[in-house]
């Protein structure tokens, strides 16, 4: 992770893992607008992440399951870490915690995913 990441990034994490999606999507949204071009769609992914929460929360299965889809193809480049972030754990974490919007019907309930950095 760099030294000194992007306000936006970090603001964007807080209010993610404080369960404010929509909040969220908006400072990564910012961020994605003018970050280089080389992490565009890792920001794209984090937004499609928090706006597939947002969905959930709110009883849209099929907008949820089509922004994970997109948001997990979206970062696959960027994996195992990108920016701190361990992106299988982070996506297997999402999968869990929408499991009924994915087709998985019967899974028991999995916390919110939280976003935590893993200092290289």
């Amino acid at each position: 992770m760099p030294d000194t990441p992007d306000p936006r990034y970090l603001a964007g994490v807080d209010l993610f893992n404080r369960g404010e999606f929509f909040d969220a999507h908006d400072a990564w949204e910012e961020l994605w607008t003018d970050c280089p071009a080389a992490d565009r769609r890792f920001h794209q992914a984090l937004i499609q992440a928090a706006v597939a929460l947002h969905h959930f929360a709110r009883g849209n299965l099929t907008g949820a399951a089509r922004l994970y889809h997109s948001g997990r193809r979206y970062m696959e480049p960027y994996r195992p870490l990108h920016l701190g972030l361990r992106i299988d754990p982070f996506w297997d974490a999402m999968a869990a915690h929408l499991a009924a919007a994915l087709g998985r019907k019967g899974a028991p309930p999995a916390p919110l995913p939280k976003i935590s950095f893993e200092v290289v």
